[in-house]
C-alpha cells in the first residue's frame, strides 16, 4: 500500500511536459499547422499568444488553459464526463502540455467564429491596430 501511495505522489510531481517556446520556434509551429497563412495573420497570433501566456504551454489563469488561454466555459472541459460536450471536444488539461497541435485546432475553431481576434481580450488590449511584424521578424518563414 505504501508503494502505491508513493507511486501516486511521484506521478503528481513528475514533469508535465510543458514548454516555453522561443518566438521563432512558435512562429514556425503555428505556420506549419496553418495558423498563420501570411505574415500579418501569423503576427496576429504570435502577439496574442505572447500576451495570453508568454508562449508558455503550461499557463493556467482561472479557467483558461495553455498557450492560447482557451476557456473552459465553452471550448474545453475540465473533466472526462463533459469532455465530449465542449466545443473543441477535449479536456482543458490537454492544452497544458508541450504538444500544441490540439491547442491550434481549437484556436482555429474559435477563430472561425470570432475573427478578427476580438474575442480574445489580450489581443484587443495589446495587438489590435498595431504593426505586428516584429513577432516574426528574423524567423525566415515567408520568402
Amino acid at each position: 500500500m505504501k508503494a502505491l501511495v508513493l507511486t501516486f505522489l511521484f506521478l503528481l510531481i513528475a514533469p508535465s511536459g510543458a514548454k516555453i517556446f522561443s518566438r521563432c520556434e512558435l512562429a514556425s509551429v503555428l505556420k506549419q499547422n496553418k495558423l498563420g497563412y501570411n505574415p500579418d495573420h501569423l503576427g496576429q497570433w504570435m502577439c496574442y499568444a505572447y500576451y495570453a501566456s508568454k508562449f508558455n504551454t503550461e499557463a493556467v489563469h482561472g479557467r483558461s488553459y495553455g498557450i492560447f488561454q482557451i476557456e473552459s466555459i465553452t471550448w474545453c472541459s475540465e473533466n472526462l464526463t463533459f469532455g465530449r460536450y465542449s466545443r473543441c471536444q477535449t479536456l482543458c488539461s490537454a492544452f497544458t502540455d508541450d504538444d500544441i497541435t490540439d491547442d491550434i485546432a481549437c484556436a482555429m475553431i474559435i477563430a472561425s467564429e470570432h475573427m478578427p481576434l476580438t474575442f480574445f481580450w489580450p489581443w484587443v488590449a495589446n495587438c489590435r491596430g498595431k504593426n505586428l511584424s516584429k513577432w516574426i521578424r528574423g524567423c525566415n518563414l515567408f520568402d
